[in-house]
């Protein structure tokens, strides 16, 4: 092991006293001190490579990712090529949700290294990416080498169940319980099959490996699995608890605060009108048009992309990263010159940036692309939010919005074992507030924009899918064609927790889920308002 005396977090080799003051502050996370000292040294000597490459892993601790892309790719023309700079660079790619530029590094990282961690994250890439069949083959190899690291089971079993290998799946959990019985996500994997898996023997193993739990991120899945487990047996009170436990374990170390959102919606409403749009491009139809379908999670978006991708003019892509990535570049870059929130900075974006951040999100949803249909869904659900900055950057952007009962869409959030990218599930409060803030977001763009959004309705695209289907197939200037009815024949990797209901006619089987736990939601309801009758 290397000396921590002579190495920093970084790798770099440290004998320059000032450097090496830098590198006391990094190993004691004293991000900002750090940032703050290396910028003041570069002043000075500003070619510095060793200097930049920590500038770079602080910034990239600091979460200004495209900083940090820019302080290491200098250190490492400067001369710093070592193992750590280029990880950390790879590192910067990834979070920047550049899989293009990230992959050929890694898979050069893991010729030099042959850490099991490594590999991993090239498989993770390659799935993200659509090369599916290449990822498992790296999970597999990941599990043969190391059939210990429950993580790894799990990470397998996730591939597989993503290509609708549910079965081996199942297998690929059970052997990372078999691993390691307390590995929580293990158990949650299993729980979110959509069918019975859990037995009476699970939820006593579930119960004893819950008692002598410490780590939040174990202690949260396993609640939510026995939760699950115990909705399956009917005993619908004591899974509310779990729920509820579960999601309280997962908010106790976010400080999620609610109200930043509503704000927003509430800015957007000031200050977005219809002038907003009349000062935009035309919509111009150029190489391959984006649909998003955006929605609440848990809405029925994966049914949706799966039927509209049924169509020979659609191709689907599943829920691409880039919107957010490129927006939080803009806001990155806005914020330089001080504080300004969302809308306020789209109304200052110069036309020139706009579409150099269109023809990025572009290029970047090329890397998925498998054929060449002349439309292409994207359907990461919380782009409800970034309808406002796509429209500026992609002109020819198409949005189909798909909305779910409000107590079906909040409850079954609720009761989601999400990770911290969906914060406001953890608490019914939450849930219901931002639902609320998407319908009222939905209405005003409505007002000012009539036809930019169309709306879909979860409860009649199962109960009249010709005529729901049909008119967002009319919305988006197709004809009809009757593959869309028969989504569930469609052949694709599917990634989110929908993946099986898609492989499967319709059904009524997401409806009315709250009803037995309906003296638990009234803090739900209190929040909704009207909209918990609808």
């Amino acid at each position: 092991m290397r000396d921590k005396a002579k190495f920093g977090d970084d790798g770099l080799l440290t004998t320059n006293p000032q450097l090496g003051h830098a590198q006391r502050l990094i190993e004691a996370e004293h991000y900002e001190q750090a940032a703050q000292f290396l910028v003041s040294y570069l002043r000075e000597r500003p070619n510095d490579p060793r200097a930049l490459a920590k500038l770079g892993f602080v910034a990239m601790r600091l979460g200004a990712l495209a900083q940090a892309e820019q302080f290491l790719r200098k250190a490492i023309v400067g001369g710093t090529t070592d193992f750590e700079t280029r990880r950390n660079l790879a590192s910067v790619l990834s979070q920047q949700d550049r899989p293009e530029q990230a992959i050929p590094m890694f898979e050069l990282l893991s010729r030099e290294s042959d850490e099991p961690g490594l590999k991993a994250v090239m498989a993770g890439l390659l799935e993200k990416v659509g090369r599916s069949e290449e990822s498992r083959a790296l999970y597999r190899e990941l599990t043969r080498d190391n059939p210990t690291n429950p993580a790894m089971w799990v990470a397998l079993g996730h591939c597989l169940r993503s290509a609708g290998d549910v079965t081996e799946a199942i297998d690929a959990y059970r052997r990372a319980i078999a691993a390691d019985d307390g590995f929580g996500e293990a158990w949650w994997a299993l729980a979110s099959i959509k069918r019975k898996v859990l037995d009476a023997d699970d939820i006593q193993t579930m119960r004893a490996a819950l008692e002598i739990a410490i780590d939040p991120r174990n202690m949260a899945p396993l609640n939510f699995a026995l939760a699950r487990a115990l909705h399956d047996q009917g005993n619908f009170e004591a899974a509310f608890h779990h729920y509820e436990a579960g999601n309280w374990q997962r908010a106790e170390s976010l400080n999620y605060n609610a109200t930043e959102l509503s704000e927003e919606i509430d800015e957007v409403e000031r200050v977005i009108e219809s002038s907003f749009f009349d000062r935009l491009p035309a919509d111009t139809r150029g190489e391959g048009c984006p649909i998003f379908i955006v929605s609440l999670p848990r809405s029925g978006s994966t049914l949706l992309e799966q039927m509209l991708g049924s169509h020979p003019a659609i191709e689907p892509v599943g829920e691409l990263p880039y919107i957010p990535a490129i927006l939080r570049t803009f806001m990155e870059m806005a914020t330089r010159r001080g504080k300004i929130t969302v809308p306020r900075a789209l109304m200052q974006m110069p036309q020139q940036q706009a579409e150099g951040f269109g023809q990025d999100y572009m290029r970047r949803a090329q890397f998925h692309r498998k054929t060449d249909r002349p439309l292409f869904i994207d359907k990461l659900p919380h782009n409800w939010n970034n309808i406002l900055f796509i429209r500026r950057i992609l002109p020819n952007a198409k949005f189909v919005d798909i909305r779910r009962p409000a107590m079906d869409c909040c409850f079954s959030n609720f009761t989601q074992s999400f990770t911290s990218a969906h914060p406001a599930s953890f608490a019914l409060e939450d849930v219901g507030r931002s639902y609320v803030d998407y319908v009222r977001l939905m209405a005003h763009l409505d007002r000012i924009a009539p036809g930019l959004v169309h709306h879909v309705d979860y409860t009649q695209l199962v109960e009249n899918a010709r005529e729901e289907a049909g008119r967002a197939i009319e919305f988006l200037g197709l004809p009809w064609d009757d593959r869309v009815l028969e989504f569930h024949q469609l052949d694709r990797v599917v990634r989110t927790p929908s993946s099986e209901q898609i492989r499967r006619p319709l059904n009524r089987d997401g409806m009315e889920i709250w009803r037995p736990y309906s003296q638990w939601l009234d803090p739900l309801r209190a929040v909704l308002g009207n909209l918990a009758e609808v």
